[in-house]
């Protein structure tokens, strides 16, 4: 007689959905798993928005507590943390309207997070194998990748930042943001042909040298 086949370990959302569950049931442990998962990719995404590290981790505790707030309206419909993200957004929005501050890129912000961003993607794309030249060249694009987000507008930055850097589909940036898809294609697109049309001389002056 065979044996049945061990049950397939749950999946992220499966997990998500049973802590959300259990934390609308009064279990405070399992909100804090919560945040624990998501702490360093909510900040990371508020970074992107709000460029000023010294707001990055107050709008995240305050998204934080919002989105606990608001758990028993979490149906389920949608990834948590997508629903997540999208309350990271809002919050991040109303702060800045709240303190009037300008949404650019300051350079704080961009040493922060280098370990999981697209500057680092690049860098160790572009450093095998070493040598000064070519991590100086590493250097040169990875900042200019920082400089073309920078320039972006804020809502592009937004679309580009949720798809390269934090891998969410078409569906679910629509989602976080609260727009068509259509709109976030077109977005998206007009995103990378901006750092594209940045990063591309640089790229071109590489021509023929080996990597």
């Amino acid at each position: 007689m065979n044996n049945p086949p061990p049950p397939a370990p749950p999946s992220p959302q499966d997990t998500d959905q049973l802590l959300v569950a259990r934390t609308v049931a009064g279990d405070q442990r399992a909100y804090e798993l919560l945040v624990i998962k998501y702490q360093r990719r909510i900040e990371r995404l508020i970074g992107r928005m709000v460029r000023d590290t010294d707001l990055v981790q107050d709008i995240a505790q305050e998204t934080f507590i919002r989105a606990y707030r608001a758990l028993g309206q979490f149906r389920g419909e949608a990834q948590f943390y997508t629903w997540l993200y999208r309350i990271a957004v809002n919050t991040a929005k109303k702060a800045l309207v709240d303190l009037r501050r300008d949404p650019l890129v300051t350079e704080s912000a961009l040493r922060s997070g280098e370990d999981e961003d697209e500057t680092s993607a690049v860098e160790n794309e572009l450093t095998s194998p070493e040598t000064p030249e070519t991590v100086l060249a590493a250097k040169e694009i990875a900042a200019a990748v920082n400089q073309a987000m920078e320039a972006l507008p804020e809502e592009l930055r937004q679309a580009v930042t949720l798809r390269e850097i934090e891998g969410l589909s078409y569906e679910e940036i629509a989602e976080v943001m609260s727009c068509p898809i259509g709109t976030v294609r077109s977005r998206i697109f007009r995103a990378r042909e901006a750092i594209s049309a940045k990063v591309r001389p640089m790229l071109a002056q590489q021509t023929g040298k080996r990597w």
